[in-house]
């Protein structure tokens, strides 16, 4: 189906930056970026190359503070606002305070749509449910399920595990009260982009434990799930590349305290002992990123546990694209992604 989107001003403006002559893009860019075996998306260069030149120290600078209000600054201007739903709010308990959630149900979802838990991206340090509203409203228009996306707990006020368990708490609550919500409780999945991703892949190794219906399928968009930082993606992508080396220690950092160990499965999801029996997973990432590895590596380990897998490699984009409406095609590949997750949803449901 189509999607309707509304387009603000400076959405519009950003987008207008893509269609400077070839000449203008060469000078500004540079000639094109060639990499193990990949090449990078023309107008994802020609971002990053503005963005260099704009702010040289980009994500490496900044206090937490100056960072959560950078990106609830840049976010909403650079994706499309889908209209074809209905967006509400609800607060419910938490595991130390009550915690707040957006509920987005597209028009026409029928009486008792899947639903799925989301978790954003951040680094589990920024991040929250306005610097991903638009893409959670893509992915509930283009999946046709109801879409619960969760405002965790961030670090380094609340360290790990406070996040798992709220997303956890979350998840519960949201199948514990599904009648209410009007969704089939038989049908809730979980989905999340890099640091929601890890949450997702822990809520469904930790649901295994609990009475709840466990998840029904993830979606993990280019998760991070090992907080070692040895594979080679991470060597190849350390800098230039949007997310930097020296970013993923400082979220590390502020996220798992001394007293803690960062490769704690509940920390590092890929290090699990036992992944056998949860939920089926659709993984995206992105060819120059450097997650890249790590999200492969846990749909391999997956595999290796009996669960259904599907996974596909962006060959040509960087971390974030799930938010990075602006370029050229990233819209209809985020639509994408949610029609494929929602179709798992549903085959998955319908499978038990």
């Amino acid at each position: 189906m189509d999607i309707t989107y509304r387009r603000g001003l400076g959405h519009r403006l950003l987008c207008r930056a893509f269609d400077l002559p070839d000449r203008v893009v060469q000078k500004i860019a540079g000639d094109p970026v060639e990499l193990d075996g990949r090449v990078l998306n023309r107008s994802v260069q020609f971002m990053l190359a503005l963005t260099q030149r704009a702010d040289p120290t980009g994500l490496n600078n900044g206090s937490v503070q100056e960072r959560r209000s950078e990106m609830r600054r840049a976010t909403p201007l650079a994706m499309p606002v889908a209209t074809d739903l209905h967006v509400t709010e609800r607060i419910i308990p938490g595991p130390e305070a009550d915690l707040r959630l957006r509920i987005y149900r597209p028009f026409g979802a029928g009486a008792r749509p899947p639903a799925i838990v989301f978790f954003h991206g951040g680094g589990w340090v920024v991040g929250d449910l306005d610097t991903h509203d638009a893409s959670c409203r893509v992915l509930s228009v283009a999946s046709g399920c109801v879409v619960i996306s969760v405002d965790y707990r961030l670090a380094p006020e609340h360290p790990f595990p406070a996040a798992p368990e709220d997303c956890l708490a979350a998840y519960t609550w949201v199948v514990s009260n599904a009648d209410d919500l009007s969704v089939d409780p038989s049908a809730v999945a979980v989905a999340g982009d890099s640091a929601g991703g890890n949450l997702a892949a822990v809520v469904c190794q930790q649901a295994r434990s609990t009475d709840v219906i466990p998840p029904v399928a993830q979606g993990l968009i280019y998760p991070a799930v090992d907080f070692r930082l040895q594979t080679r993606s991470v060597e190849l992508f350390s800098d230039g590349f949007f997310l930097t080396r020296e970013s993923m220690n400082w979220f590390r950092n502020h996220y798992v305290p001394e007293d803690r160990d960062p490769l704690d499965p509940a920390a590092s999801p890929l290090l699990s002992d036992d992944v056998s029996g949860v939920a089926p997973a659709w993984i995206w990432t992105a060819g120059f990123d450097p997650l890249r590895d790590e999200g492969r590596a846990y749909g391999d380990l997956l595999e290796k546990g009996g669960v259904l897998v599907h996974q596909r490699c962006h060959d040509d984009m960087i971390h974030g694209f799930f938010n990075l409406g602006m370029i050229p095609g990233a819209v209809a590949i985020i639509e994408e992604m949610g029609r494929e997750f929602g179709e798992l949803v549903r085959s998955s449901a319908a499978a038990r």
